[in-house]
């Protein structure tokens, strides 16, 4: 019997965004699990500076360590994709191991140049095979303001929010900060203030005071020239639904809530990665009625945005069992304590299934628009 060749999985992690760290403790998770007799494996890191190096296979390194995030660094061996004779390679320059066949890449990439469409319009033009959307799913998706707008013309519930470009804020900011203060209609109804393009809740503000609206504006621009201020959601509960393709069809998992406990006010970057803040409740204790409404929109959602592979639908659910849409994540976290995964496997899809469904997947689609 012929022993089948493994398929070579590059796992592309790291990146120049400021969600750099979150990646690589993605990728350590994702190195933890796949299995190593199914995929011969090349960790790929790309360095904030933008390199592509090669980096050590042991996922230990890419833990969150005493409160001290991981990082790529560019002292490694520089690697470049090469095409010959209609294949890919991954070829290593300066003295590296050599050159490698590329069969497929699961980009776990976070943020900007990485989840927004960039790398996947490389691969693409590289014609190697890749897990998760392609080039305009992934860009409308990190963008919260053109998410937005989109499954809101298709009909999609979500709650008020404002987009403050950046010509618009160096323009007209008075205009801006007036859009953005009608939000706030009701007394105690607080804003939140993103960058359009980040994620990991970074550059985010809640802010109870109008007077702070310009501050928090300029904070979130520190991450993202476009901003997005979305009014507060009373009394709404935080749901999660992840959407994976199985089979051509995309399936929706159980839902999960998560539960910030004191000292935050709202799921920031402290609470979900440094202060262990939070409550992950999977699956959610909601009613069948809600349940299949939220499962029902993330589907409707990952269709809307062209996704493919996987996402992560965020919802607000308020008291009247009303769901609104958040976001959506087209990579979401892989880390250890990451949503994506763990409603999986509450759905009866474990880690390493997970893994190899989406590599699957991504080789069933293979290169070329999508």
């Amino acid at each position: 019997m012929v022993e089948q060749p493994k398929v070579r999985v590059v796992v592309l992690f790291g990146g120049r965004s400021s969600e750099h760290a979150i990646s690589c403790v993605s990728a350590g998770s994702l190195l933890r699990a796949i299995d190593r007799n199914r995929y011969d494996v090349l960790p790929i890191g790309i360095a904030p500076d933008g390199r592509w190096v090669e980096v050590s296979d042991d996922p230990d390194r890419l833990m969150i360590a005493d409160g001290v995030l991981p990082e790529v660094e560019s002292s490694g061996s520089d690697v470049t994709l090469r095409q010959r004779a209609g294949s890919v390679t991954l070829a290593a320059l300066g003295g590296g191991s050599g050159e490698s066949g590329v069969d497929v890449v699961f980009p776990v990439l976070h943020g900007p140049w990485g989840e927004d469409g960039t790398v996947q319009g490389l691969l693409e033009l590289a014609g190697v095979p890749y897990v998760g959307s392609g080039v305009f799913a992934s860009a409308a998706g990190m963008d919260k303001g053109h998410m937005k707008s989109l499954v809101v013309a298709a009909g999609l519930p979500t709650g008020p929010y404002e987009v403050v470009t950046d010509r618009q804020w160096r323009t007209d900011r008075e205009f801006s900060l007036a859009r953005c203060a009608a939000l706030a209609d009701l007394p105690g109804r607080p804003l939140f203030v993103k960058p359009a393009r980040a994620g990991s809740s970074l550059g985010i503000t809640r802010l109870t005071d109008l007077a702070g609206l310009a501050a928090a504006i300029e904070a979130a621009r520190v991450h993202d020239p476009k901003v997005v201020v979305e009014a507060g959601i009373e009394n709404a509960r935080e749901v999660e639904c992840a959407v994976l393709v199985v089979d051509g069809v995309p399936q929706a998992s159980v839902c999960a809530e998560i539960v910030v406990r004191g000292g935050h006010d709202f799921y920031d970057f402290e609470a979900k990665y440094l202060d262990d803040a939070v409550d992950l409740v999977v699956p959610a204790e909601l009613s069948a009625d809600i349940e299949a409404r939220v499962q029902q929109l993330a589907v409707e959602t990952f269709e809307v945005l062209g996704c493919e592979g996987l996402a992560r639908v965020d919802f607000f659910v308020r008291s009247d069992g009303s769901v609104l849409l958040n976001e959506i994540n087209t990579m979401p976290g892989f880390t250890s304590i990451s949503m994506f995964p763990r409603m999986w496997a509450a759905s009866g899809i474990d880690y390493p299934t997970l893994i190899d469904l989406l590599i699957s997947d991504a080789l069933r689609r293979g290169t070329g628009l999508r």
